[in-house]
């Protein structure tokens, strides 16, 4: 069985077509109509990603996503009305992994979701030979590459897929300067383009979920026009 791909959209067209392009893919598709539906069957059986489209019927998608959110880490994509960047920014805020515009290429969105279980597998993946990647520590800061565990002064920090490999290009390197460009490699990889503006979201949603830890946060700076750095100790 292939990895499993929950599709959320109340648009039979589009579940009949993306289903197709995905078990074309060796994917395994589980396709819902409404969020409801969507939340006590992902609750009852988690996939490995979900693609939810933002407007729908009795339960939208951002409603769904943060009821997710409160039993599953799995990764999620959005499926974004044209030209509504409002859908864009709340989705990133709230946590999301990506999003996709409708109307969308099929082929688009079969790269971001390769992309996005790319990066959850190198989150999780011990280097070659069965080793496990050493835990990162910065001062009150713990990354575990190898659980995918993020930690502030021994508190949880729950992070997604991209915003953990965000946090772990930034605190490489403490003090070093990293462009937005160079934030969008380490969590998107190099053949993916996303706006300045995913990065930003991120960072701000950052932010406020290491506040939620420790108010006196402040270890991610922003350089304006620059990009972003991680504050040594």
């Amino acid at each position: 069985m292939g990895q499993i791909i929950a599709l959320v959209d109340d648009d039979r067209n589009i579940l009949a077509s993306v289903s197709m392009a995905l078990e074309a893919e060796g994917y395994t598709v589980r396709t819902f109509t409404d969020g409801e539906g969507a939340l006590r069957g992902l609750i009852q059986r988690p996939a490995d990603l979900a693609i939810l489209d933002i407007k729908m019927p009795r339960m939208d998608g951002m409603e769904l996503f943060e009821q997710l959110r409160q039993k599953s880490d799995m990764p999620v994509i959005f499926l974004t009305s044209k030209d509504d960047e409002v859908d864009e920014i709340l989705g990133l805020r709230m946590g999301a992994d990506d999003y996709v515009k409708k109307p969308f290429s099929q082929r688009l969105l079969m790269e971001r979701i390769r992309a996005v279980l790319r990066r959850r597998a190198l989150a999780g993946e011990a280097p070659a030979e069965g080793v496990a990647e050493p835990s990162m520590v910065r001062g009150a800061l713990e990354l575990d590459p190898s659980r995918h565990v993020c930690t502030w002064r021994g508190e949880p920090v729950n992070l997604t897929v991209t915003e953990f490999l965000i946090v772990k290009s930034l605190a490489t390197r403490p003090g070093h300067v990293k462009s937005r460009d160079q934030l969008m490699d380490a969590a998107y990889g190099e053949h993916i383009y996303v706006d300045d503006r995913t990065i930003d979201s991120h960072i701000k949603r950052l932010r406020k979920k290491f506040k939620a830890v420790d108010n006196a946060f402040a270890h991610i700076e922003t350089l304006y026009g620059i990009g972003y750095r991680y504050k040594e100790a």
